[in-house]
């Protein structure tokens, strides 16, 4: 008949409880990624030059700095979830746990320095104008 309940299976969820919560979100983000990717690809190559002062002209629009802060977001979050799946599909031992919190720093400080980044190019540029 297979592993679990009958109400189980149809639910979806495995031993953990937690079902394809994991696999969902790394999908979503990948299309996302995908959407947003493709916007910061045409947006780049539409610019007349790529010098800092149209490069700051440009970031600090509030149709760039949104998209942009979006794109920085999924694609940490998806980098997160892909890697956290290797490191727990192929390290064991006690040092696994070590990196996944080694993971996640990392992830939330590279992420929050790209934040912080297009935030202040955003709102500063805004003020020198």
């Amino acid at each position: 008949m297979g592993n679990g309940t009958p109400l189980g299976q149809v639910r979806g969820l495995g031993p953990a409880h937690e079902g394809t919560h994991h696999w969902w979100h790394q999908r979503l983000t990948a299309g996302g990624n995908l959407l947003l990717v493709l916007w910061f690809v045409v947006s780049i190559a539409r610019l007349p030059g790529y010098d800092h002062a149209t490069l700051t002209a440009w970031i600090s629009s509030f149709w760039v700095a949104i998209p942009l802060a979006l794109l920085v977001l999924s694609v940490f979050y998806h980098f997160r979830l892909g890697l956290q799946v290797a490191i727990e599909d192929y390290s064991h031992g006690p040092g696994r746990i070590a990196w996944i919190v080694l993971l996640n720093a990392f992830t939330l400080v590279a992420g929050a320095i790209a934040l912080f980044s297009i935030f202040s190019i955003a709102f500063s540029a805004g003020a020198a104008a």
